[in-house]
């Protein structure tokens, strides 16, 4: 697909990979529908946006998307615009913790955020994007949607979903002019991860990708109309093996349980 001139919503605008998809986007020619809940900040990245030089035009609609009221002003203004080309489902949430000692609100939290809002939001903007001549939604998800992961049950779950509606959706689609494509990164440097995250990663000596990364491989994905990719190195391999011999992942993981546990539990 060619960006320039598209208008695409992105959800989780203001984040770390927000942000920088963002930038790139409109680098690309492309107009853009910021979405968060952060009004402010909102503002700032439109602000940063328009004065880059880049010809994209930009707007924002600070609201939640986790809400039947937010999702419906996120489509008003959608509509407002025309209606969009590409749909990036990316505002979430993280929690790390053990799954026993999470707060109940917080799993509910999680799975409205991460997997039910981006459904939800999907169908309500379905006609808006079949009245394209060519769509595309993207669902950002997780390498951790296909490792289940200690310490991350509630957010495994959720991003587990998320692939499988990407996945049944686009068959369900495939007769039509929207695409629908799923991209998987690994831990990214943004505010997401915690102290406890950060010092983690560097006990079990977890490589981070940054949020600029991320986004030019959503930008790549978006223009070579890819459906399906993983990021980083050996973490495509540990889905691999978890598909076909998911005893080798587990053996692999619990050699560091008790040190992961430590940090899920402080």
């Amino acid at each position: 697909m060619d960006l320039n001139n598209k208008t695409i919503l992105v959800t989780g605008a203001d984040g770390g990979i927000g942000s920088a998809l963002c930038r790139a986007l409109v680098r690309e020619g492309a107009n853009l529908v910021l979405n968060s809940t952060n009004a402010q900040r909102l503002d700032k990245l439109a602000t940063e946006l328009a004065s880059s030089g880049d010809t994209g035009a930009v707007s924002t609609v600070a609201a939640d998307v986790g809400s039947a009221e937010g999702r419906a002003g996120i489509v008003a203004e959608c509509e407002r615009l025309g209606g969009i080309d590409v749909l990036v489902n990316l505002a979430g949430v993280l929690d790390f913790q053990w799954f026993e000692q999470q707060d109940p609100e917080r799993i509910e939290t999680t799975l409205r955020i991460n997997l039910l809002a981006p459904m939800l939001l999907t169908q309500s903007l379905l006609p808006q994007l079949a009245s394209k001549k060519e769509a595309t939604i993207l669902n950002v998800g997780s390498i951790f949607a296909s490792i289940g992961h200690p310490g991350f049950v509630t957010y495994c779950a959720s991003k587990a979903g998320v692939k499988s509606f990407t996945e049944a959706l686009g068959r369900e689609l495939a007769d039509t002019s929207i695409r629908v494509s799923y991209i998987a990164p690994r831990a990214t440097a943004t505010t997401l991860n915690t102290d406890r995250i950060n010092s983690m990663n560097r006990e079990l000596g977890n490589s981070m990708d940054s949020p600029d990364y991320v986004a030019a491989r959503i930008v790549s994905q978006l223009q070579n109309d890819g459906l399906l990719s993983y990021l980083g190195w050996p973490e495509k391999l540990f889905v691999r093996l978890n598909a076909l011999l998911p005893s080798v992942v587990r053996k692999a993981l619990l050699k560091n349980l008790g040190l992961i546990k430590q940090f899920a539990s402080s």
